[in-house]
């Protein structure tokens, strides 16, 4: 089996021989910027290892699974307009570099690219990785609508933001992995079993982001922290110290996240301080274990030996206990 290390060697060495350049440059330059930026490449990595576990060749495998990266980019390029962040990976993000505008049209050229890396998987199997690429895509969308939607709800529950964030964030994880055992030519059985363990890897790597968001170091994590806060997001963490605050208290947090967005550092401690009370990070990693450990059931449910499997639970060990 190839190693992480080596896998990943080779989705830089394959991203850097690729021309992002075009005109006008206004529009293509924020794409180069942003593909030339390492991040952490975990969509092509796992795509990679869902196709060799399978039995694949990963060299069939490398252009949908980066395509599956630039629409990974082209999503956060997105939600970086949204949510105004001036940084991404410890770098300006494209919208504070250039403006919002440029950000918006540089993003969707790299939808449409991704669309056509997409369309360069091998014919056999090109038609099912762009179909499964386009049903991702409308997910992250309808995910997408939904975290803004709850911006304006007070009656957000825990199950719907569970809901949201397997689109927003888990349901690309889990296609990525499908995408590798397309290419591979494996059976449905364990394209479904596949796509499970993405997607409750996914939920789990949502809630630790969630957690990393408020309790992070920018050194380390690239962003500023406090960022869901700042921008009263309902988070798993807020809705369950809701749930669990006294009258009082629960009254003092819907009134913080009524606030008008923006960094307030009272309001961020304030929050921090409930969110202490009531010991809402310790239940929230509680909840993120939970949704490793069915992934892990999940990629036990392959019908590959266990020695092919070991890679890619090795790996996903590492994104349960990343810092970053």
């Amino acid at each position: 089996m190839t190693s992480v290390e080596n896998i990943q060697n080779l989705i830089t060495q394959f991203i850097e021989s690729q021309d992002f350049m075009g005109t006008p440059v206004e529009l293509y330059a924020p794409i180069d910027y942003t593909m030339r930026q390492r991040g952490k490449r975990m969509r092509p990595t796992l795509a990679l290892l869902s196709c060799e576990m399978f039995g694949g060749d990963i060299h069939d495998c490398l252009t949908p699974a980066v395509a599956a990266e630039i629409f990974h980019n082209f999503t956060l390029i997105h939600d970086d307009i949204m949510d105004e962040a001036p940084l991404r990976r410890g770098l300006e993000t494209v919208y504070h570099k250039w403006n919002s505008n440029i950000a918006l049209l540089s993003g969707d050229t790299m939808l449409i690219k991704a669309f056509q890396y997409a369309l360069c998987t091998k014919k056999s199997c090109s038609h099912q990785v762009l179909a499964e690429l386009c049903k991702v895509a409308l997910e992250v969308c309808e995910g997408q609508q939904h975290d803004l939607n709850f911006e304006t709800r007070d009656d957000v529950t825990l199950d719907e933001y569970i809901e949201m964030i397997r689109l927003k964030t888990a349901v690309l994880l889990g296609s990525v992995l499908k995408i590798g055992a397309i290419v591979a030519g494996a059976d449905e059985t364990d394209m479904k079993a596949v796509y499970d363990f993405g997607i409750a890897l996914g939920i789990a790597f949502q809630l630790q982001d969630d957690i990393f968001d408020c309790y992070g170091d920018v050194k380390v994590f690239g962003k500023m922290p406090g960022g869901d806060i700042a921008d009263n997001k309902k988070t798993y963490l807020y809705l369950k110290a809701l749930e669990l605050a006294s009258a009082d208290d629960k009254r003092m947090l819907e009134g913080y996240f009524k606030m008008p967005k923006g960094r307030d550092n009272k309001k961020m401690q304030a929050v921090l301080d409930i969110f202490a009370k009531y010991h809402v990070r310790e239940i929230v990693t509680e909840v993120m274990t939970s949704y490793y450990e069915v992934s892990l059931r999940h990629l036990a449910m392959i019908g590959t030996p266990e020695e092919k499997k070991s890679v890619l639970r090795e790996y996903a060990d590492y994104l349960y206990n990343r810092v970053k």
